[in-house]
């Protein structure tokens, strides 16, 4: 049993949530604003920082670059040429930081026709890549291309601190290699007995100032990647050495994944907790825990802690998570949210989107709707324990974002984001007249019709990514993805017609996968580029986790784990044996650069042999399989529970007698008005009055629950005869052609 001591008011708890160095550059990773806006409903003062853009911020100013230039280096002769360049060149790099920085804070954009002019920035190796800018902005794209040199600059200057200063720098993480697959702590609690870096000494320094000031009495660092863990560890052991009375604590994705095992106790001389899953209620449990002031039985939800020199994991408070409708608005309140910097690292439409602007970032369901993929980790709660939130209330917490941060750009961060509720959430937002810019993580599942794409798009929706893993139908089975390729094409395709952006994940060296699904897979890809239905991809190589299906059952997929010894540290990637024998990596080069010629529009009557330096077979997918596929007809059956909407507005109407062999009758004529054009149709007077009574109710904007088809369908044929007839006549294609959509 612990005791600890009990504090009735906890109003005066101070929390202070960091997220440490380093992840993206140009939004805040939005764990610790979850955590304070469920702090904030409990009633438990938290404030946050987000120290990576900090240290990037006092790092990359005039000051930080005058002192980093002052740094001692190596002999003149040790150094590469570039870094030689680099210190011939700096009072250039000192001059000129300040004003990029601001510009890319969105501050300075006329220094966007300096920048292009290509004279005003000192370049080194990273602008040998330039080739590339006419295809990727063209001659209007002045901001972009700017970013982009600008990018290069700064990624110039990384080069330098890498070879002079710190070798484990990196913008978006830091020595990344101690956290990754790091089954021992020794070489990072080796690590940690060296004397700080030039960057730690940077942290360091916010962190007094900060603590100093907040003075709180847990410390939660929220540890999402492995390129976080080392900077993690290094602010925990300066609180701890500075602070003995702050208790620290760790969560986020590294620990949900890496430590589930955790057994070594040299981690608890930095962290006195480290909890697992969602945050909420564990962390709620830690604040009363600290503020007891009598001695009573302390509860601990999923939270790992040292007792009697042994790592011991507590779960044993029966109180059940908090629902997701109860956990609050995420509250990005204390971060810098006007000066984060929007970079364009590489020309990739999606991977551009995680680095430029500033997203508010939301979930749509907790967990995965679908929960079957054989790669992913569908055995962790964050995958397996599936909750979505009301479409009400996922636009009330938009409202609440856009009121606090002035940004109306939202990520839905969601593992898969159910179509269902993108459409409640996109009626919802076009019921209230939002105007967001929004983009998620999908399955391209055969719900994504050609009209529930246009209903997104109106909505805000610019861009969907998704996983079409290994492009082969054996293997997608094998996966348990639920979907063909054939399916992925044609959702693709409804998805780029509407507008929205599609990227799609590619895996190669699945368990089993030959060379020859990997050649097919490959020509795939090349098809639905070259059709236009895909505009962005990346290929990655399958990594075997313990959490996953494959790492649960290897014997079932055709691998050997290399060894079953579970480490004291972190748990989660395995190495493997393929039994097929296949070397996958020497794949990666080549699959790679053929993609991003694909990305460009070109290349697509290269032989696919041409992009490796090896044999490999001919492709055994038909030349036109995609094309194909996308020509099939449409299926015209609609479901009497179909729920038809109305994007458009309110015509204009005017009457007019039609006459044919001395018999006359009254007509209409519909003048609508979109935003890029206007169009009219022709009615009888009757049904016209009937259809713009009916249009009223259909309308997304009236805040009326909607018709289902089989009550137009009724209250037509209550008027009129052959509602089919007049369904599939010239007006009403017209009308479904600008805004009547079938959900």
């Amino acid at each position: 049993m612990q005791l600890f001591l009990h504090k009735t008011i906890l109003l005066k708890t101070q929390v202070f949530l960091i997220t440490p160095p380093f992840t993206q550059l140009n939004t805040p990773y939005p764990a610790t604003a979850y955590i304070k806006g469920f702090l904030n409903i409990k009633n438990i003062s938290a404030k946050q920082a987000d120290l990576g853009i900090e240290v990037i911020l006092k790092l990359f100013s005039k000051k930080g670059l005058e002192k980093l230039f002052n740094n001692p280096v190596s002999k003149t002769q040790d150094l590469t040429a570039n870094t030689q360049r680099i210190l011939a060149l700096k009072d250039e790099y000192i001059k000129t930081i300040d004003s990029v920085i601001a510009f890319l804070q969105g501050k300075n954009p006329t220094l966007a026709l300096q920048i292009c002019q290509e004279d005003y920035l000192p370049e080194d190796s990273r602008f040998a890549q330039l080739e590339e800018l006419d295809w990727a902005f063209g001659t209007m794209g002045t901001q972009d291309k700017a970013k982009h040199l600008a990018t290069l600059y700064l990624e110039d200057i990384s080069d330098f601190i890498v070879e002079c200063v710190d070798a484990n720098f990196g913008f978006s993480r830091y020595a990344e290699r101690l956290g990754r697959s790091a089954n021992s702590f020794d070489e990072l609690y080796l690590a940690l007995q060296e004397k700080p870096t030039y960057i730690d000494k940077i942290l360091m320094s916010i962190l007094k100032e900060k603590i100093g000031t907040i003075q709180p009495e847990l410390f939660l660092i929220s540890v999402p990647f492995p390129g976080n863990l080392y900077s993690a560890f290094r602010s925990a052991q300066w609180v701890r050495k500075h602070y003995p009375n702050i208790k620290i604590a760790m969560g986020g994705g590294f620990p949900n994944t890496e430590l589930r095992s955790l057994s070594d106790a040299r981690v608890f001389e930095f962290f006195d907790y480290i909890t697992l899953d969602d945050g909420e209620l564990p962390i709620e449990l830690l604040v009363e825990a600290i503020c007891q002031t009598e001695p009573i039985e302390v509860f601990f939800k999923r939270t790992f802690l040292l007792e009697n020199g042994k790592v011991v994991y507590k779960n044993n408070s029966l109180k059940p998570d908090y629902k997701q409708s109860e956990v609050g608005t995420p509250d990005y309140s204390d971060l810098l949210l006007d000066k984060y910097i929007s970079v364009i690292e590489i020309v990739n439409p999606m991977h551009r989107m995680w680095s430029d602007g500033r997203w508010n970032k939301l979930t749509m369901a907790h967990g995965c709707y679908w929960g079957k993929c054989t790669f992913c980790d569908i055995s962790l709660d964050y995958i397996k324990v599936y909750e979505p939130i009301a479409a009400n209330l996922l636009c009330d917490r938009m409202e609440e974002m856009i009121a606090q941060t002035g940004q109306n750009g939202f990520h839905y961060v969601d593992e898969a984001a159910p179509p269902a509720l993108m459409r409640a959430l996109a009626l919802e937002i076009l019921r209230r007249k939002l105007s967001v810019t929004w983009w998620t993580n999908i399955r391209f599942e055969k719900s994504f019709t050609r009209d529930l794409c246009l209903l997104l798009k109106a909505s805000g929706c610019i861009a969907v990514s998704g996983g079409l893993e290994v492009a082969s139908d054996r293997l997608l089975k094998l996966i348990d993805k639920g979907v063909t390729v054939e399916q992925v094409a044609k959702v693709t395709r409804n998805f780029t017609e509407a507008g929205i952006m599609v990227h799609s994940y590619l895996m190669y060296g699945y368990p089993s996968q030959t060379v020859q699904e990997t050649v097919d897979s490959l020509e795939m890809v090349r098809q639905l580029f070259e059709v236009g239905v895909l505009q962005s991809g990346f290929w990655h190589q399958f990594a075997m986790t313990a959490h996953s299906l494959v790492g649960i059952y290897p014997e079932k997929f055709g691998v050997v784990k290399e060894t079953e010894t579970i480490g004291t540290f972190a748990n989660n990637d395995i190495n493997y044996v393929d039994k097929t024998g296949i070397d996958h990596d020497k794949f990666s080069f080549g699959l790679k650069k053929s993609l991003f010629n694909f990305m460009h529009g070109i290349c697509f009557d290269y032989d696919l042999q041409d992009w490796f330096d090896f044999k490999i077979p001919k492709t055994k997918i038909h030349p036109d399989f995609i094309s194909n596929a996308l020509e099939e007809e449409e299926d015209f059956n609609i479901k009497p529970t179909a729920k038809i909407v109305w994007l458009g507005g309110k015509p204009l109407v005017e009457h007019f007698t039609k006459s044919k062999k001395g018999n006359s009758w009254e007509m209409m004529t519909l003048t609508f008005h979109d935003k890029k054009e206007s169009f009219a149709i022709q009615t009888g007077k009757n049904e016209g009055e009937w259809l713009i009574k009916t249009l009223e109710k259909l309308s997304v904007y009236s805040g009326v629950r909607g018709l289902t088809f089989q009550e137009i369908k009724s209250d037509f044929e209550t008027h009129f005869e052959d509602f089919e007839l007049f369904w599939y006549s010239k007006p009403v294609n017209t009308l479904r052609e600008f805004g009547v959509l079938v959900l």
